[in-house]
């Protein structure tokens, strides 16, 4: 079954998604899109350093991820705002990047694939890849969902309860990085966070609880990789950018859906 493309791309799409959803919800309570944003920019420069030594793009950017987080944290509060912190991070890391890319010789690279994805030509390597990343965030998130949600609902709450904040938010952060590196592939390093913020955007239209916001959200993120692939194929266009839009175009369907409902029940 796995040797047909369209099957491989199709379980990594449906694994980011998954592994996306509770991360998705995350960051939209806690107002985290841009420093998911940082982190993603970041990994390209992984990329970058994973190609030059010659190991995993996946540890590579894994690592890179991982330092941005680290280094954020570290200087946060440290005479910079947050967002001009991530902003000067983000992009330079991104521009690095692309500088070291340059000067690496006799290696063939497809800087394309890495910024929008290339899900069709995903291999059996990645996609063990991809499921024991989704599958490790997946247990994080199962592991520490309430002491998650606690620190993200009120950080004094969750000290009185005799939780540590500070290292829910590593976790949280140590989730993310897992699932940058593995939605490289994927979705590109440009359109990674559209897949952590639009689902759980949608979700949180119907959700009534923060459980049923993340299995909305891993509902809506699988269902628009499988139909953005279907798209994709039928009307030949890049997979990534077509899965991306394939969860906005839903996005605006169920707000549009929504604001007319609440008008009918007003009158």
């Amino acid at each position: 079954m796995l040797d047909d493309f369209m099957t491989r791309a199709v379980l990594a799409g449906i694994g980011v998604a998954l592994a996306a959803a509770p991360l998705g919800c995350f960051v939209v309570w806690r107002r985290m899109a841009y420093f998911g944003e940082a982190t993603a920019h970041a990994a390209i420069l992984g990329v970058a350093i994973s190609l030059m030594l010659q190991i995993s793009v996946f540890a590579g950017a894994l690592m890179v991820a991982l330092l941005m987080a680290w280094i954020v944290t570290l200087l946060s509060g440290k005479n910079y705002a947050m967002d001009t912190l991530l902003g000067v991070l983000a992009h330079s890391s991104l521009a690095f990047g692309l500088v070291f890319v340059s000067f690496l010789s006799g290696i063939r690279i497809d800087l394309m694939a890495y910024l929008f994805g290339d899900i069709l030509a995903v291999s059996q390597n990645d996609l063990a890849i991809i499921w024991i990343g989704v599958i490790l965030v997946l247990l994080l998130m199962y592991w520490r969902w309430s002491p998650l949600l606690i620190s993200t609902l009120n950080e004094e709450m969750a000290y009185a309860n005799g939780l540590k904040p500070k290292r829910d938010k590593m976790i949280l952060t140590l989730s993310l990085a897992i699932t940058v590196a593995v939605a490289i592939k994927v979705v590109g390093v440009l359109l990674i966070v559209a897949m952590l913020i639009i689902p759980a955007a949608t979700a949180r239209i119907f959700a009534r609880t923060p459980e049923a916001m993340a299995i909305i959200a891993a509902i809506i993120g699988s269902l628009s990789a499988f139909c953005g692939l279907e798209a994709a194929y039928v009307f030949d266009t890049p997979a990534g950018p077509t899965i991306v839009c394939t969860a906005a175009v839903s996005f605006i369907i169920f707000n549009l859906m929504g604001y007319i409902y609440k008008k009918i029940n007003s009158i």
